[in-house]
């Protein structure tokens, strides 16, 4: 395997600041992607794995062969199972099958899209067209400019469009998914009871902490009036971690390829786009390192929303949804985190700062006087 690298050495992953960190999960080495891959008929020989993902929830790595450059791409079995995989996967064969440009997904001799070896579950994608220029970047990175946002505005409404027609139920409940059953509930409080009861781990990390306090109050604060207008929204698989290093992108500054469906499920196309704000409007990691009143992007935000309108319809009643839903869209997710630090990895200060940072200091940001100033800027930008 002329050219195979050491994957260990150096490899470093995104942390929950801005730190680089040494990764949970281990590199990828040449040895087990190629007991991989040999599951795979259509994958040639590797010859070399070029680039280990910085990203911090899984292994992945980009392999050169005879055929063409991969993605593998490794899962805890906890976190993901073939049947979890399998989900997300049909979801992508729709959206190709639709005209999207979404990853080419490999399948086993069995017709599987994923493998699962010993404690680990494998996807394995084509590499797609487009260039990466945000993949060494955080999550929670603002887009370069206003031209990115609003093309990825206009990609994240065609992307809807093929959407249409994916009739899968929501995903089964597993760790890291933006699910949608907490906000759209007409208790939400009740929901949030139920979610956090069938994840032990969340349940034992949440015990002797306020929690049920601290919801209710940002449900009191942020969400009143908010289920009946979340019930009047069509149902739609969404991809729900809409942020500039999930997109690859052409030459002339418009999206070739949308990738990563982990945290897609059925939500609607409001909280697809309040997500998609959330994760690229502010500087996130930013919060409490300096002015918190910086940290915000009405203009970026304003610019998806303007990319989407060129593509798609918005009705009054999508945008006063993703404007109501933008405080509080991160709250399952955050919980889904949480879950995730406290139980299968184990790392209750990781699990403290997504509680602490994540849940409860995006959602009373929103509270504060630049959180509403911002919010009265999409509100003015949007003639609500």
């Amino acid at each position: 395997m002329a050219g195979a690298e050491d994957p260990t050495a150096g490899h470093r992953v995104h942390g929950m600041g801005l730190a680089l960190e040494a990764p949970i999960w281990p590199a990828i080495t040449p040895d087990e992607a190629a007991v991989v891959l040999a599951h795979f008929p259509d994958a040639a020989p590797i010859e070399a794995l070029r680039w280990h993902s910085p990203r911090p929830f899984s292994a992945a790595t980009l392999i050169d062969t005879a055929g063409g450059a991969l993605l593998l791409k490794r899962h805890d079995r906890r976190v993901r199972d073939v049947a979890g995989l399998a989900e997300e996967h049909a979801f992508i064969a729709h959206l190709a099958a639709s005209g999207a440009s979404v990853p080419e997904t490999l399948r086993t001799r069995e017709g599987a899209s994923a493998v699962g070896i010993g404690e680990w579950t494998y996807e394995l994608h084509r590499r797609a067209v487009g260039e990466d220029l945000y993949r060494d970047q955080p999550s929670w990175t603002p887009f370069r400019s206003g031209a990115h946002a609003h093309a990825a505005g206009v990609a994240l409404a065609r992307l809807h469009r093929a959407s249409q027609g994916f009739d899968a139920p929501a995903r089964k409940g597993q760790p890291l998914v933006a699910s949608f059953a907490i906000l759209s509930a007409t208790d939400p409080m009740a929901a949030a009871e139920s979610y956090v009861a069938a994840r032990p781990a969340l349940a034992a990390f949440l015990a002797g902490r306020s929690w049920r306090s601290r919801l209710a109050s940002l449900f009191r604060a942020s969400g009143e009036g908010l289920a009946p207008l979340v019930a009047r929204q069509a149902s739609l698989w969404t991809h729900n971690d809409w942020h500039p290093s999930n997109l690859l992108w052409a030459a002339d500054g418009t999206v070739e390829t949308v990738f990563d469906f982990g945290l897609s499920d059925r939500s609607c196309a409001a909280h697809d786009l309040a997500i998609a704000i959330e994760r690229s409007g502010f500087a996130w990691l930013e919060l409490g390192e300096r002015r918190d009143d910086a940290i915000a992007d009405p203009a970026a935000a304003l610019s998806l929303i303007a990319g989407y309108r060129t593509t798609a319809l918005l009705t009054h009643d999508v945008i006063e949804a993703v404007v109501r839903l933008l405080p509080l869209v991160h709250i399952e997710f955050a919980l889904s985190e949480i879950a995730y630090f406290a139980g299968i990895v184990g790392d209750h200060d990781a699990a403290c700062l997504a509680w602490e940072t994540y849940l409860l200091g995006h959602a009373d940001w929103f509270l504060s006087a630049a959180g509403q100033g911002f919010l009265d800027r999409l509100r003015t930008g949007l003639n609500l």
